[in-house]
């Protein structure tokens, strides 16, 4: 892949997801806002893009085997990848982080007072995902495997009371952004996750789990944001232009 500057930055993490790492690091947004290029992410980013371009390289050398099996996954298998992999990895985080968080709120909030910030906005995330994860799996999962289904059968799609897919993806991304400006707000907060020098064993542990729980949330808006639902999108104009010869309105 060759990147210039007018590489959209959701494309560099499309075919190699190795490069997220840089790019976290110079904060450029991948996967709620990466749908600019390259140069215009720099001049926000206020980087230097050539010292970026030659730090990407190198990373760009090597095939990640997690991009590839990603890029050949169906819609609909791609669906449950993600329920598989990230929906469950919030659920399983949500109630240990919570009970974290309470614990060293108890023991270190007197000296580090933004831990209750911290905890109150991980506690409105927790919630706002779990009705987010619940709306993609109860509706637009099952929609983008019936679009796939009448791809495949050459059947119109049946009528819905959200209409256009792009309905559902406009509310699930409004939601991503949502929590990447949260989880902007926890970081900073957290000082990049960094525990003070008189954070105990448990503060330690806690951050780490916070920083663990943001990167999934980054891969998990990725795969939504950059791949499926632009796919899905494509689909459904598709199905329709096949079947009646217009594109859903």
């Amino acid at each position: 892949m060759t990147i210039s500057n007018n590489t959209l930055v959701s494309e560099i993490v499309i075919q190699n997801y190795k490069a997220a790492s840089l790019l976290l690091k110079y904060n450029i947004d991948f996967c709620c806002n990466g749908n600019i290029t390259l140069l215009e992410a720099s001049t926000i980013s206020g980087i230097d893009i050539q010292q970026f371009l030659d730090e990407l390289a190198p990373i760009l050398e090597h095939k990640d085997p997690d991009t590839e099996y990603i890029n050949q996954l169906s819609l609909t298998d791609l669906s449950v990848h993600i329920e598989e992999q990230h929906h469950k990895y919030v659920h399983q985080s949500i109630q240990s982080l919570k009970s974290n968080l309470d614990l060293i709120c108890e023991t270190h909030g007197e000296r580090h007072p933004e831990l209750f910030e911290i905890r109150d906005l991980f506690h409105q995330s927790a919630g706002e995902l779990v009705m987010h994860m619940q709306r993609e799996e109860l509706t637009l999962f099952p929609f983008i495997k019936r679009m796939e289904i009448s791809q495949k059968e050459g059947s119109p799609l049946p009528r819905t009371h959200f209409g256009s897919v792009t309905n559902p993806v406009a509310r699930m991304m409004a939601d991503h952004q949502n929590e990447g400006d949260r989880f902007i707000k926890i970081k900073d907060l957290s000082n990049n996750y960094t525990p003070p020098t008189d954070g105990s064993s448990a503060f330690f542990s806690t951050y780490q789990h916070l920083r663990e729980f943001e990167q999934d949330l980054y891969r998990h808006i990725h795969l939504e944001n950059n791949i499926l639902f632009p796919r899905a999108i494509e689909l459904e104009k598709e199905i329709a232009k096949k079947i009646f010869g217009i594109h859903p309105g």
